[in-house]
């Protein structure tokens, strides 16, 4: 039987009698894949970092089932990121012509950011969970957490998916999505009329089709659609990335999720019935006989509508809507197969696929890190938004490229004159890589003058559906930690680093800044 006792996103941990005090020259709250890379420059450079991380786990998503690279163009990926893909192809022993592999395993992945720590003599301190922040003359001085642990620091980088260092810190951001009007986009805000993930069959919502008054099916919400372009609370949708085999020595059935009811799967189980089975599709292949599974078509692996409180949320409420996460990720595939409300074929083809038995070992094989596509967002003094994405606008303080499509997953599935449809989704190709501003990742400076934050950076919700990519997010952790280092040797305020010798530098440590 399935244990799952540690399958959890977060355990509270009280105070201990003997708090640690760890000083130090840059504190990294988060070892997600920009924190990693950020502390093998902060190393690099000659400074002495520390990881304070939330869970018992290092690499974020990248490490924890996203093995399948969302990497646009290939050409503007530099410095560790590049470095990254490359010992990739030395543990995979490619014969590639750029020596670089970009499917992989959840496994390399970890042992790949370990070996970078071990290297750089970079400490990571696990289950940190931030309960305060100190600041003094616009600086933080110090953090500290549940357990009453303490980091001092002289710079500090929030490289957590939520951004909990910066908004503890009294930085300004923004959750959900804002209307087209505030930075004059055409992309952002409530978006219908998308035909990728969509219904493709008219689907009743309603508990007993055709009777309105019986209530609405799990999944589907009552709300006022709203109108095209406008803003509001909600964000793109959830998952995990899964990571399954058919290799039969190496699969495990996919187990009864706890809390399971079948009642949750209803409208899949009337879509199918309704003759559209595109669930499959998304089955991306990764090393050894293993997939990134990730969402696809109308009703799929992304829990849409359950995750508006995760980015504000406190602890409880996050570990709340993660459960929530398991059980229904989890839970859609033992649907799937075996329940006899599915045609039998299709349960018999889901049979064949089952969870990695040498992969997440301690998490019931489950993946450990949900895919959280989107949190807070900072507001500095540059947001990068859909003008920048298209090329309309060039930041010209760039500290990296993005060139991912304008990609935002549903957030909300409604009811429309008697019918189910979702909601916001966007799949809009970029010209081609276009510059991150420096100034998108550092806070006002009336805000904050020692923080950077290169994850939950200053974009709107559609740019940052762009930029949100692991590839990017280590470029940015690099950039950050340079632009840090630079900071302290000069005595001087993040917002006053000089571009010009931070470019030099960025691009000396094989950075990509402009299109090639």
């Amino acid at each position: 039987m399935a244990d799952f006792s540690r399958l959890k996103y977060y355990i509270p941990s009280p105070p201990t009698d003997n708090p640690l005090v760890v000083e130090t020259d840059m504190c990294i709250y988060g070892g997600t894949a920009a924190g990693i890379a950020a502390a093998v420059q902060a190393s690099r450079m000659g400074l002495r970092a520390a990881i304070a991380e939330f869970g018992p786990h290092i690499g974020g998503i990248a490490a924890s089932g996203l093995g399948s690279t969302d990497h646009g163009r290939k050409e503007a990926v530099g410095g560790i990121a590049k470095e990254f893909y490359r010992d990739l192809g030395t543990y995979y022993q490619t014969t590639e012509e750029d020596g670089c592999v970009w499917y992989f395993e959840p496994s390399a992945a970890r042992h790949i950011y370990k070996e970078w720590l071990e290297k750089a003599e970079v400490p990571v301190y696990y289950g940190q969970h931030l309960a305060k922040v100190e600041t003094a003359s616009g600086k933080i001085t110090q953090i500290t957490m549940e357990n009453g642990n303490v980091f001092r620091a002289s710079m500090f980088i929030d490289a957590s998916y939520e951004g909990d260092l910066m908004a503890r810190a009294g930085v300004s951001f923004h959750v959900g999505r804002e209307s087209n009007a505030t930075y004059r986009e055409t992309r952002n805000g409530i978006q219908f009329g998308s035909h990728h993930h969509m219904f493709n069959a008219a689907v009743d919502p309603y508990v007993v089709a055709g009777k309105p008054d019986s209530g609405l099916l799990p999944g589907v919400a009552d709300a006022d659609p709203g109108t095209q372009g406008q803003g509001d609370r909600s964000i793109q949708a959830y998952n995990f990335r899964i990571c399954l085999t058919n290799v039969p020595e190496n699969r495990v059935p996919i187990p009864e999720p706890p809390g399971y009811d079948p009642k949750a799967f209803e409208l899949l189980a009337r879509y199918i019935r309704a003759g559209v089975w595109d669930f499959r599709q998304k089955n991306s292949r990764i090393p050894n006989g293993k997939t990134d599974t990730n969402n696809f078509g109308a009703f799929s692996t992304d829990h849409i509508g359950a995750n508006y409180a995760w980015p504000e949320g406190d602890y409880a409420t996050r570990e709340r809507l993660f459960q929530s996460h398991v059980r229904y990720n989890m839970g859609l595939f033992y649907f799937l197969a075996n329940d006899d409300s599915i045609p039998g074929e299709l349960r018999e083809e889901r049979r064949q696929w089952g969870l990695a038995a040498d992969e997440f070992a301690g998490t019931a094989n489950w993946p450990h890190q949900l895919y959280v596509r989107e949190g807070r967002r900072m507001i500095s003094e540059v947001v990068m938004n859909e003008k920048h994405c298209r090329h309309l606008v060039a930041a010209e303080d760039s500290i990296g490229m993005a060139s991912y499509t304008m990609d935002s997953h549903n957030c909300r599935r409604l009811v429309l004159e008697g019918i189910c449809v979702n909601e916001g989704n966007v799949e809009i190709p970029v010209p081609g890589p276009y510059p991150i501003s420096y100034r998108s990742i550092v806070p006002k400076g009336e805000e904050c003058t020692n923080l950077l934050v290169p994850v939950c950076l200053s974009a709107s919700h559609i740019a940052y559906g762009s930029i949100r990519m692991e590839p990017v997010f280590m470029i940015l952790g690099q950039s950050a930690a340079t632009a840090a280092a630079m900071a302290l040797e000069a005595g001087t305020a993040i917002q006053e680093v000089p571009y010009g010798k931070l470019k030099q530098r960025l691009l000396q440590d094989g950075q990509v800044l402009e299109a090639r």
